[in-house]
């Protein structure tokens, strides 16, 4: 009785580790496939975003032309009124990549949170280990 006991505890793992493996193997298609149709989601929209950049930049340049337009009509001349809108855009741009230097230095990049926790983690440690 024992021996036969034995035989089918033994013959439970088995089938217990064969269906681990089967399971374990539907689970790795499943997320195959389900990351798969998430990179090509990503990529489509990464292209609208691209397209949408396009369309955005196609306006710009239209409003900005219309504006030159406009104040020319204000300042009764196209050349001064090109120079006008294009200094007021070179200062928004220097601005703007001042700011993005400054938000991407190293400095602003540290993970300074996790730095903190990391030295209270060893205080609170060295702590115990001395105490």
């Amino acid at each position: 009785m024992p021996d036969r006991e034995a035989q089918t505890i033994q013959s439970l793992v088995i089938e217990a580790i064969r269906d681990s493996s089967d399971l374990a193997q539907k689970e790795f298609t499943l997320f195959r496939t389900e990351l798969s149709g998430n990179i090509r989601t990503l990529f489509i929209g990464l292209a609208m975003i691209v397209v949408a950049a396009v369309f955005a930049i196609v306006a710009l340049l239209l409003f900005t032309d219309a504006l030159v337009k406009w104040l020319a009509t204000v300042v009764h001349s196209e050349a001064l009124a090109a120079l006008i809108v294009g200094g007021v855009l070179a200062i928004i741009a220097i601005g703007l990549g001042l700011y993005a230097r400054h938000a991407m230095s190293p400095s602003a990049l540290a993970p300074q949170r996790t730095v903190r926790s990391i030295r209270r983690d060893a205080e609170v440690l060295s702590e115990r280990v001395a105490g």
